[in-house]
């Protein structure tokens, strides 16, 4: 009788493979540098500090390696399905009228592992395990890629409070200088409340951007698993962030660790169809045992025990087709897993060409703002003199006004937007945290 007949029909395996080599190609890049980790990607010490302490103390990553040390307790207890297993008991008698009396019996049992279903069963536990190990190390990358980012955040959050301080201190400083001009006679009232106007929004946008600096604090702290300490040194300016050169597709793909896992996760269920399969086939047992009376303990199955063997064919006849059904229910999982795999390997193409493309759009976008910006401000100085000069208006000042500090404000969003995509991008391509 062979299991032959009765394997699973889909080679799921190969399938996965060919998806995967079906990308072949990424966007051309401009600037990129070959890295190895996210570490890599920003030169900092202080960085690199966070994302150890990070690692070592985040209570969610800490779950996931608890979960890969179950996994690695259950594939020891599947293991020792294919081992003999060995029992004894024994017992003592003791009276006055008689000698003493012990009897013990010592059994040993076997399964014979004639398909290959105990060693498949094995090798599926330890597909588990490595498929949670490639989950821990996509979230040991996630969570290293999002403390960097938060990192960066700070610096952005710094950087909108002292754009607003400064945007705060020129709206004073034309409140002022409209307040001398209405005292004098020479502004009107109607100017002076939209000086006043523009100022209190700004100081609502001052506290606004504090709070959110604050909110960064704690949210960066937590990751980090801190409790009630003092808060993370924020960098002044913005550290340069390398751009990751994107390898061939399928050496990126095959980097990621998310879809390393979804591979693994195949073959587990693979294994496990072929496990459903074989418990429509006969298995065989062995049984043998001892069994020996004596006056002393010591000798117990030494002298004369009474030895027996036993050979056990079972093979299941009729079960209203139930273990057919699990075989079957066994495939379609399998073909689930496939499915998931197709899913995660879309993603991961859509999350390179996203952040390749964000790239290339933030720098023109970048480009476009500067020059806006160097014309705002050269605008800016032409209204203040005009208007010192009684040729335009107060709202026309303040206008010009909100449009320079807003530019200057969009300018450094689009900088912390490119620095973090180099995060993602690298991410993407499968780059992880260094050892």
């Amino acid at each position: 009788m062979s299991a032959c007949s009765l394997a699973p029909q889909g080679n799921y395996t190969a399938l996965a493979d060919q998806e995967r080599q079906r990308a072949t190609r990424w966007a051309v890049q401009e600037g990129a540098e070959q890295t190895t980790s996210l570490n890599e990607l920003i030169n900092s010490p202080e960085l690199n500090d966070l994302v150890k302490e990070a690692i070592f103390a985040n209570p969610s990553l800490q779950q996931t390696v608890l979960t890969l040390k179950i996994l690695h307790a259950q594939l020891q207890q599947t293991k020792a399905e294919r081992l003999p297993e060995v029992s004894f008991d024994g017992y003592g008698e003791k009276s006055e009228e008689e000698d003493n009396n012990y009897g013990g019996s010592l059994t040993i049992s076997w399964e014979v592992d004639l398909w290959r279903k105990l060693a498949d069963n094995e090798s599926a536990a330890m597909m588990d395990e490595a498929e949670q190990a490639a989950v821990l190390q996509a979230a040991r990358d996630a969570l290293t890629a999002e403390v960097m980012q938060e990192w960066l955040g700070l610096t952005r959050d710094q950087h909108a409070i002292d754009i607003e301080g400064l945007r705060l201190e020129n709206l004073e400083k034309t409140e002022q200088y409209i307040l001398q001009r209405y005292r004098s006679g020479i502004g009107t009232l109607e100017d002076l409340e939209s000086a006043r106007t523009s100022t209190a929004v700004s100081r609502a946008s001052l506290e606004e951007y504090k709070e959110n600096l604050k909110q960064r604090q704690r949210t960066l702290k937590t990751i980090l698993g801190r409790i009630g300490e003092a808060d993370i040194t924020v960098a002044s300016v913005y550290p340069q962030v390398v751009t990751p050169l994107a390898d061939l597709p399928d050496q990126t793909l095959q980097r990621r660790p998310d879809l390393q896992a979804a591979y693994f996760a195949i073959e587990a269920a693979d294994l496990r169809t072929s496990v459903a399969y074989k418990d429509l086939l006969p298995s065989i047992s062995l049984e043998a045992a001892f069994e020996d009376l004596s006056d002393s303990p010591q000798s117990l199955l030494l002298t004369d025990p009474v030895w027996a063997l036993l050979g056990q064919l079972s093979a299941p006849l009729f079960q209203g087709g139930k273990l057919k059904s699990a075989a079957e229910v066994a495939e379609l999982q399998t073909a689930q897993s496939y499915q998931s795999y197709r899913e995660t390997l879309l993603e991961a193409i859509m999350e390179v060409d996203n952040a390749l493309s964000l790239e290339q759009s933030i720098t023109r976008r970048e480009n476009h703002i500067t020059s806006a910006l160097v014309s705002a401000r050269n605008s800016l100085e032409r209204y203040e003199e005009s208007y010192r000069s009684g040729l335009v208006d107060i709202l026309d000042l303040l206008t010009v006004q909100e449009k320079t500090f807003d530019l200057a404000s969009e300018l450094d969003n689009l900088t912390y937007e490119r620095l973090i995509n180099r995060i993602d991008l690298g991410l993407a391509l499968g780059l992880g945290v260094a050892q």
